[in-house]
C-alpha cells in the first residue's frame, strides 16, 4: 500500500459522520479537537492556578480558605469557556449545545440527579462559603477539619486521620455545626459535682484558679464558675472557659478535668459517690395448711 492510499484511508477514517447535533456532522477528527481544546484549558488553568497561589494570592495575605474558593472558582469558570470554545472550534453553535444541555437533562431524570445535586451544592458551597478549608466541622456524626471542596464531594479529615468523602449535598441540605465559622473562639464546659459539706466560697476559689492556671485558656472573655443546680447528693457546679479554637479540645478538657481534681484534694473538697436510697420490704407471710384442712379441701373438691 502506497503512501497515498495510507493517507487517503486515514482522511475517509477522520472523516467519517459519526452522527448529526443540529445538522452539524461529527467526524473522529472534530472530537479529537474537541478534546484537544479541553485538555490546553486544563493544562491552562492548572497552570494559572499555580501562578495565583504562588506568585499573586500569597502577596495579599488572605485566608486559605478564600485563596482555595478563589482558586477552584477560575477553574471551573476556565473549563466552562474551555467547552465553550471547543465546541465552537468543531462547528457546533449555541443552538447545538442547547440539544446537549437537553439530551443531558434526559439523562439526569433517568439517574443522575444526585451528580447534579451535589454539583450545585459545590457551587453553593464555594460562593456562600458555609464551610472553608480548615474549618472543623460536624456533619451526619462526623468530625473532623474540610481539607477539600471539590465538585462533587467535600473531603473531611476526622480526628482520628481518616479521610472521610462526604457529598456536597450533606452541607446544603442537612444540619451541619461548624466550630470555626467566622469566629474560631469555643467555650468549654467542665462539669463537676461537690459534696453538700463543702465550702462554696472555696469551691468557687477553686474553679476559677483551675482556669486562672490553664495555659489554654483565654483571659478574655473571662472563665466563669456557676452554681448550675442541686442534685441527688451534689452541688453541681459549672466551669465556662474560652479556648481560642476548636483544635485540641477534647485533649484541654480533659486537662481541666485532671486539674479539678488535683486542685479539689489539694483544699479538701470532696467530690461525692452517688447515692440511692434502697428500701428493703418485710416478705409476705406463707399460710400454712394442717393435714385436716388440706384433706377436708380434698373432699370439697
Amino acid at each position: 500500500m502506497e503512501l497515498t492510499d495510507i493517507t487517503h484511508l486515514l482522511t475517509r477514517i477522520f472523516q467519517y459522520r459519526l452522527f448529526e447535533i443540529n445538522q452539524t456532522p461529527v467526524t473522529p477528527s472534530s472530537v479529537f479537537m474537541f478534546l484537544f481544546v479541553i485538555l490546553v484549558f486544563f493544562l491552562f488553568s492548572r497552570i494559572l492556578q499555580s501562578l495565583l497561589k504562588n506568585k499573586f494570592l500569597t502577596k495579599l495575605h488572605i485566608e486559605e480558605g478564600l485563596k482555595y474558593t478563589s482558586l477552584r472558582i477560575s477553574h471551573y469558570t476556565l473549563m466552562v469557556i474551555g467547552f465553550l470554545v471547543a465546541f465552537q472550534f468543531i462547528g457546533i453553535d449555541l443552538s447545538g449545545l442547547a440539544v446537549i444541555v437537553g439530551l443531558l437533562s434526559v439523562g439526569i431524570g433517568f439517574g443522575l440527579q444526585n451528580v447534579t445535586s451535589n454539583f450545585v451544592a459545590g457551587i453553593i458551597l464555594l460562593i456562600e462559603r458555609p464551610i472553608k478549608i480548615g474549618d472543623r466541622v460536624t456533619v451526619g456524626g462526623t468530625e473532623g477539619n474540610v481539607v477539600a471542596i471539590n465538585i462533587r464531594s467535600t473531603t473531611i479529615r476526622s480526628l482520628n486521620n481518616i479521610s472521610i468523602i462526604v457529598p456536597n449535598s450533606e452541607f446544603v441540605s442537612t444540619h451541619v455545626v461548624n466550630w470555626s465559622h467566622e469566629d474560631l473562639k469555643v467555650r468549654l464546659v467542665a462539669e463537676v459535682g461537690v459534696s453538700y459539706n463543702s465550702d462554696l466560697d472555696q469551691v468557687f476559689r477553686s474553679l476559677y484558679e483551675v482556669a486562672e492556671e490553664s495555659p489554654n485558656v483565654l483571659k478574655n472573655p473571662e472563665p466563669d464558675v456557676l452554681f448550675a443546680s442541686f442534685g441527688d447528693s451534689s452541688w453541681n457546679m459549672q466551669l465556662r472557659v474560652w479556648l481560642k479554637g476548636p483544635e485540641n479540645y477534647y485533649q484541654i478538657r480533659s486537662e481541666i478535668n485532671c486539674a479539678i481534681v488535683r486542685k479539689f484534694r489539694q483544699n479538701g473538697i470532696e467530690i461525692p459517690y452517688p447515692q440511692r436510697d434502697l428500701h428493703v420490704r418485710s416478705p409476705l407471710p406463707i399460710p400454712f395448711f394442717s393435714q385436716d384442712q388440706e384433706t377436708s379441701e380434698n373432699q370439697l373438691k
